[in-house]
């Protein structure tokens, strides 16, 4: 059986990037409860022509295979700075090149950061109904961090730590859950085709 793909987008534009750190914890934490193939892209990592493309067959070679590892992913852990209230312009802009149909029933880890806890409420109000609309399944526990919550770059407060070890059990136990279903008709199968014989 093949490991789980959780992909890790963030909308930073710069690195080191707080926004990064915390993606970065979210997928350290998701590894200590099980084995999976994770991999984490930056708004860097999708180049400077992304903002150009009006369709998705101009998108840049690496802006789309974002988008397609986005799609082929198992589960997401997703994060963009609070810009205006909201998540940047560029990240909803590469989501607008996602096939909403790819992230049905899809899990997904929201968190933010921001410059204080006025924001941290970006979560509830921006990002859930945005993968709502995807129809995705966002886990309970979101992440919000603010410039205090790190030092030097670095993730200090126990309280947002205490999110993401909520988040990446909630996430752990979902992907377990789909997995042993899935396994469940595959081992009855060859006792069902003995009794059919019989």
């Amino acid at each position: 059986m093949s490991l789980p793909r959780i992909v890790g987008f963030t909308a930073n534009l710069q690195r080191p990037s707080k926004t990064r750190a915390l993606a970065e914890s979210l997928a350290e934490a998701v590894g200590t409860h099980l084995r999976a193939e994770i991999r984490l892209f930056d708004m860097v990592d999708a180049g400077p022509g992304l903002g150009a493309a009006w369709s998705r067959d101009l998108l840049p070679l690496p802006a789309r295979r974002i988008v397609e590892a986005i799609e082929g992913a198992d589960a997401l852990i997703v994060g963009s700075p609070v810009y205006k209230g909201a998540y940047t312009g560029l990240f909803k802009h590469l989501f607008d090149f996602v096939d909403p149909a790819a992230l049905v029933g899809k899990p997904v880890i929201l968190s933010a950061t921001g410059g204080g806890p006025r924001h941290a409420l970006v979560v509830e109000h921006a990002l859930r109904p945005l993968f709502g609309f995807f129809s995705a399944h966002t886990i309970p526990s979101a992440v919000y961090g603010s410039d205090g919550d790190f030092r030097d770059g670095v993730l200090v407060d126990p309280g947002v730590k205490a999110r993401i070890a909520d988040a990446a059990s909630q996430l752990a136990e979902l992907l377990q859950s789909r997995a042993a279903r899935i396994a469940a008709p595959e081992a009855a199968a060859p006792v069902a085709a003995f009794a059919s014989a019989g």
